[in-house]
C-alpha cells in the first residue's frame, strides 16, 4: 500500500535557489507566463516546444550559432529537425573552464588517484587533436576506444568532437568478439585501448586482445597506460604507440573548434546485442548536448563547482551523460573498478572524501548495499549530498526506504528511466516536487511523455506502453548501416504510427509520477494479463535468503506460465518452506495473478556488461532456441544454467 507521506519534500528555499526555478521565472518573463509549478512548467513546455528549447539554449549558455529556426517538421517525428540552420560544436560547450580549479578527479580500484585541472585537460585535448588531425582524422570518421572511465577517455573523446569525428567506446571487461560486433560495424580510423585494469583485486590483462581487436579491425592503435605495461601491449600490437608517443610531437596550443550542424553526429552508442548483432545507435552533438544541459541543469541542478559522480563504465550511455556535466562548469568525479573491492564502502569513501553533490548509480547497487547491511548514514558523513539517482532496473520500493533510512534522510532520490535509445531520460526527477515511495517524479521536460493501452488511447491508473507523442531533440540522428531506415522505424515506430514506442511496462500514479514495471518485451502475459518483472522482483528481492532473481514467461499448454529463477544468499538453499514463503510474499505484495508456477534455484544470473539482466536471453534458452550474442554479457557462463532444465519438463 502506497504510504500517504511523501519520502522527501523541497524546502521553500532550495526550490527558490534552483536553476528550474529561475528557469521557470524566465519563462514566465519572456512570454507573459504564469508558470508556477512543475506541471505547468512541463505542460508549456510540450505545447511550446520551440519557445521552450531556444530557451534552455539561452538560459543554459550554449556556445554557437543558433539560427533563426528552431524546429522545422515538428508534427511529424522521423522527418522532425531542431535548429536546423545552427552550428556549434559540442567539445567546445564541454571544455567551459580555464585555470587550475578541478575538472576531472578520478580513483581507480588499485587505489589509483589524479586529479586534473581544466588547463591540463586543455594540454592533452589540443595535443590529440593535432595528433588526430596528423593522421587524416576528420569529420565524419569514427574513432573507437576500448577504455576505462579514466580522465583519459574523456580527453580523447572531447578531442574527437573538436574535429568532428564521430565517437564510440566499450570497457575493456568485454570479450574480443563483443568488442568487433560492435566496433567492426563502424569500420573506425583509430582504435584506442588501455594496457590493463583492475576489477575486484585481480589485475586484468588485456594485451592480447588489443592486438587482436587492432588487428581484426585493421586499424592502428593508441595504448594508454593505466594498470599494465602500455609500451610492451604497443610492440605487441602492429602499428600501435603508446599514448605518450602518439602525442609526443606536438605542442600544446589553443583548441581548435570545427563548428558543426546541429544534427551531426556525435556520438555512436549500441544496444545491449543480447537477442542479435548490437543496433548502432548515432546521436547528433546539438540533440546530446542540448538535452543533458536540460536534465542536469533544470532536472538535476547541477552548478558550476559542483561536484558529479555516476557510478558507470564507457560502455553504459550513462558514461555519455556524466562527462556532459563539464558544459555546466561542474568537476567530474570518475571511478574504475568494482564498488564492492575492498568492501562496499569505497564510493561513499570517495562521496566523503570529495563531497559529491549528486551520486548517481544502479539501482542493483542500492540493493546491494541494503543487503550487505551497510548504513552510510552512520558510517559516512553525507552533508554535501543533495541529489542521488538511480538507474538501470526499476528502483523497489524497498530500495526508495532504504536510501533515507540508511543513506542520507535530507537527499532528492531520483529514480531515472530512458537509456542507449535516446541517450538521455524519458523520466527523472526534478527539485520542484515531493519524492514518493517507488515513483519516477515525472517526465522530462520538453518530452511528450504516456502511457498507452494497446489500442493506442491514453490510460491513466492502468499499466500500458510508455510513449513519447512528439519528437524531441536527442532522437537517434539513425542508425549506422541502415540505408533507408528500416531499422530505425521497426525499432520505435512499427507499434503507432508517428509515435515513439519505448518498449517500457509503465503506469501514471496518482501524484502525476511514473512506475516502471520492467521493459514491455519481457512482459508475462499468463491468462492473457500482462505482469510486469518489476513487480515480482520488488517483492521476491526483499527477502534476505534471495540475493537476485530472473523471471520469465515459459510457453505451456496453449498459454505463457510464469517461471522464477532465484540466486540464493550464501548457506541458503530452496527447501519447500522458503519456496512457500516466496509465494506468499508475492502472493500478498503483488497479487495472486504474480505467483509463478515454478522456483528454480541457479547458481547465477546473466547480465549485461552495465548490469541489466538479461530475461530475454534467458528465456530463449528455456525454449531451446540460441542466443546469438553471448559476447554482450559479462557472464555468458551462466546461461548454460538454464538449458534442459527438468523442473521445466512437467
Amino acid at each position: 500500500m502506497q504510504d500517504n507521506r511523501p519520502l522527501w519534500v523541497p524546502s521553500a528555499d532550495a526550490v527558490a535557489k534552483s536553476p528550474i526555478h529561475a528557469f521557470m521565472e524566465r519563462c514566465n518573463a519572456d512570454f507573459g507566463l504564469s508558470l508556477s509549478g512543475f506541471a505547468d512548467l512541463h505542460a508549456w513546455s510540450v505545447a511550446e516546444r520551440e519557445n521552450f528549447w531556444s530557451t534552455v539554449w539561452d538560459f543554459c549558455g550554449v556556445k554557437g550559432e543558433r539560427g533563426a529556426e528552431v524546429l522545422a517538421n515538428g508534427d511529424r517525428m522521423l522527418d522532425a529537425r531542431f535548429f536546423p540552420n545552427a552550428t556549434l560544436n559540442f567539445a567546445e560547450n564541454l571544455l567551459s573552464g580555464r585555470g587550475d580549479g578541478d575538472a576531472i578527479i578520478f580513483r581507480g580500484e588499485d587505489k589509483a588517484e589524479d586529479r586534473w585541472s581544466w588547463d591540463r585537460l586543455r594540454v592533452l585535448v589540443s595535443k590529440l587533436q593535432q595528433a588526430f588531425a596528423a593522421r587524416g582524422i576528420g569529420k565524419g570518421d569514427r574513432i573507437a576506444a576500448m577504455m576505462p572511465n579514466m580522465p583519459e577517455t574523456v580527453a580523447a573523446m572531447l578531442a574527437a568532437a573538436s574535429i568532428g569525428a564521430i565517437w564510440s567506446s566499450c570497457s575493456p571487461d568485454f570479450g574480443e568478439q563483443g568488442v568487433l560486433d560492435r566496433f567492426g560495424q563502424i569500420e573506425p580510423r583509430l582504435f584506442i585501448a588501455c594496457d590493463a585494469y583492475w576489477y575486484s583485486g585481480k589485475l586484468q590483462d588485456v594485451g592480447a586482445k588489443v592486438a587482436t581487436v587492432a588487428k581484426s579491425l585493421g586499424v592502428p592503435a593508441v595504448v594508454v597506460h593505466y594498470a599494465g605495461d602500455a609500451e610492451a601491449v604497443a610492440r605487441k600490437t602492429p602499428g600501435a604507440l603508446t599514448l605518450e608517443a602518439f602525442v609526443a610531437p606536438y605542442e600544446a596550443r589553443e583548441v581548435e573548434f570545427t563548428q558543426l550542424g546541429f544534427s551531426h553526429p556525435l556520438y555512436i552508442l549500441f544496444s545491449s546485442g543480447t537477442t542479435g548483432v548490437p543496433k548502432c545507435i548515432v546521436h547528433s552533438a546539438g540533440g546530446t548536448l542540448l538535452q543533458h544541459l536540460k536534465e542536469q541543469r533544470l532536472h538535476c541542478g547541477l552548478q558550476a563547482g559542483e561536484k558529479l559522480f555516476y557510478f558507470t563504465t564507457c560502455g553504459w550511455m550513462m558514461w555519455n551523460w556524466l562527462v556532459s556535466g563539464l558544459a555546466s562548469g561542474a568537476t567530474l568525479c570518475l571511478f574504475d573498478g568494482s564498488p564492492f573491492a575492498p568492501d562496499g564502502n569505497v564510493l561513499f569513501d570517495y562521496a566523503e572524501a570529495e563531497k559529491f553533490a549528486i551520486f548517481g548509480t544502479s539501482a542493483k547497487y542500492i540493493d546491494a548495499v541494503r543487503k550487505g547491511g551497510l548504513t552510510p548514514r552512520v558510517s559516512h558523513d553525507l552533508s554535501s549530498l543533495r541529489l542521488m539517482t538511480s538507474t538501470g532496473s526499476p528502483l523497489s520500493p524497498e530500495g526508495f526506504t532504504f536510501v533515507y533510512e540508511g543513506i542520507k534522510e535530507d537527499v532528492q532520490l531520483a529514480s531515472i528511466s530512458g537509456g542507449t535509445d535516446i541517450v538521455s531520460c524519458f523520466v527523472l526527477g526534478n527539485p520542484l516536487q515531493p519524492v514518493w515511495r517507488g515513483e519516477i517524479q515525472g517526465a522530462g521536460l520538453g518530452l511528450a511523455v504516456d502511457v498507452w493501452n494497446d489500442d493506442g488511447k491514453p490510460v491513466r491508473g492502468e499499466k500500458g506502453e510508455l510513449v513519447c507523442t512528439k519528437a524531441f531533440p536527442s532522437m537517434p540522428v539513425m542508425f549506422w548501416n541502415d540505408p533507408d531506415g528500416a531499422k530505425y522505424r521497426a525499432a520505435y515506430f512499427d507499434r503507432f504510427d508517428n509515435v515513439w514506442c519505448h518498449g517500457d511496462f509503465a503506469e501514471w500514479t496518482e501524484h502525476g509520477g511514473l512506475i516502471i514495471h520492467g521493459r514491455s518485451d519481457a512482459t508475462l502475459n499468463p491468462g492473457g494479463v500482462r505482469i510486469g518483472t518489476a513487480e515480482i522482483y520488488n517483492q521476491v528481492e526483499q527477502m534476505e535468503e534471495v540475493a537476485e532473481a530472473l523471471c520469465i514467461g515459459q510457453d505451456w499448454d496453449d498459454d505463457v506460465r510464469v517461471i522464477l529463477f532465484v540466486r540464493l544468499a550464501p548457506a541458503v538453499t530452496l527447501t519447500e518452506d522458503l519456496v512457500k514463503a516466496i509465494k506468499t510474499r508475492i502472493r500478498t505484495g503483488a497479487s495472486p495473478r504474480h505467483v509463478p508456477a515454478k522456483i528454480i534455484a541457479v547458481a547465477d544470473i546473466p547480465r549485461t556488461k552495465s548490469g541489466k539482466i538479461v530475461e530475454l536471453a534467458v528465456r530463449e534458452v528455456v525454449h531451446g532456441r540460441p542466443v546469438k550474442n553471448q559476447e554482450a554479457l559479462a557472464n555468458p557462463e551462466a546461461l548454460r544454467l538454464f538449458a534442459g532444465l527438468s523442473q521445466l519438463k512437467d
